[in-house]
């Protein structure tokens, strides 16, 4: 007995001295983020308009201290990047689910078609905010009426509407250089509660009055459009012109308080129409088959929390620091931890467009039409990118969007 209890204290003690793994590596520091892209242009362009200016608050931010670090913060580093659009901004609007999905879909239509189209993001905006209009009013005021949504809201919405180019239906007044919803987001939801707080359960009013709203602010989208001197309809677009399956299109999930290998609803306030159409799988099948994809010729619409001390605006790149948790301890419990106690949410949507290894791991090209993104040079070829580590999207990302075919395998366990 007495010999067990030695050779535990000594197993013990030796244990205190034993370094674990990636500890005391990354520095924590304290910053006051100096104004950016979304002070200097997009609230300027308000304060053109609107002759007055919000006043932000500063707020020191805990960040992780990346200087020293040698991180693979260059777009020309990222060789095996895949076709796409140009980075453009969401503006003051919460809509990153459709700016995302639109580049990723662009894309989609260029490795099918080889034909480079830039589509309009606000044209489904419109017809999501008219689905959410009847939603709310059949559940007599209890589905959520805001900004946010998902990726597969994209291609729920085109294939009942269709879709446009962005030339033929933009949203944007001629008065903006950015898009900004504020004003008409506000009306939206004060006219919707309204009709709650009356019991005016017309739906065919209720989405007439939106329409009237959103055509105030962002103009009507067009019923046809001219392509080769013939008028189509969005749908006839949509099927004829860039050739796009909507039903082609499948999310990947992965989080422990669902079944895996079962199609799941991913239950954030985001996925207001309740979608149970998420294959939820292991971290370590999630992490493959990203792999796999970008290996492929796919890119990805991707999803997760960008509201972490490792992501730097300033250097635009994601890691995961030590003092947050070891990259060899991420796991299937630790990333459910952080999202069941609502330290990661699905509060950005953005657009993988490439990758390159270094050290062994993974880093990933993102596409962002968020503000900070654009905190650099307007003029350098990182404007509207991130750079995020492997060990970043294993901990924060939570889905992503591809084309069937580059999961097939993944697909047929769920059969």
């Amino acid at each position: 007995m007495k010999l067990r209890i030695l050779i535990g204290m000594s197993v013990n003690a030796l244990m205190l001295f034993m370094p674990i793994a990636g500890q005391n590596k990354d520095k924590a520091i304290f910053t006051v983020p100096k104004p950016g892209f979304y002070q200097n242009s997009i609230l300027k362009d308000e304060q053109e308009v609107k002759g007055k200016l919000t006043p932000l608050k500063e707020n020191r931010e805990l960040v992780v201290d990346q200087s020293g670090y040698l991180l693979p913060n260059k777009v020309e580093l990222y060789k095996n990047r895949q076709w796409h659009n140009p980075p453009v901004s969401q503006g003051n609007t919460n809509t990153c689910w459709c700016f995302s999905t639109t580049s990723f879909l662009e894309t989609e239509v260029y490795r099918i078609n080889k034909t480079r189209v830039k589509l309009s993001e606000m044209f489904t905006v419109y017809w999501e905010y008219v689905e959410k209009t009847r939603r709310f009013i059949q559940e007599r005021g209890n589905s959520a009426f805001e900004e946010g949504s998902e990726a597969n809201a994209v291609t729920r919405m085109w294939k009942k509407y269709g879709i446009v180019p962005e030339s033929d239906y933009s949203g944007l007044p001629v008065s903006r250089k950015f898009h900004n919803s504020e004003d008409m987001i506000t009306e939206m939801k004060a006219y919707l509660q309204s009709l709650k707080a009356g019991s005016a359960w017309n739906e065919e009013t209720a989405v007439t009055t939106i329409k009237s709203i959103m055509n105030h602010y962002m103009g009507e989208p067009p019923a046809e459009i001219m392509v080769d001197g013939k008028k189509i309809s969005p749908l006839q677009y949509l099927h004829d012109v860039i050739r796009i399956n909507p039903d082609d299109y499948v999310d990947i999930l992965s989080y422990e308080q669902e079944p895996f290998y079962k199609h799941v609803e991913y239950k954030v306030p985001d996925n207001w129409w309740h979608s149970t159409d998420y294959y939820n799988v292991p971290l370590d099948v999630f992490m493959e088959a990203l792999k796999k994809v970008v290996r492929s010729g796919y890119t990805a619409s991707i999803g997760g929390d960008v509201s972490e001390p490792g992501f730097d605006r300033m250097t635009q790149c994601a890691i995961v620091p030590d003092f947050d948790i070891p990259a060899a301890f991420i796991s299937d419990d630790a990333r459910q931890f952080r999202f069941s106690n609502g330290t990661t949410t699905d509060d950005h949507g953005m657009h993988l467009v490439g990758y390159l290894e270094k050290d062994g791991k993974d880093w990933y090209l993102i596409k962002d039409s968020g503000s900070g993104s654009r905190n650099n040079n307007p003029d350098a070829a990182e404007f509207g990118y991130y750079f995020f580590s492997s060990d970043y999207v294993k901990l924060k990302m939570m889905d992503f969007m591809v084309h069937k075919d580059a999961v097939k395998d993944l697909l047929e366990k769920f059969k």
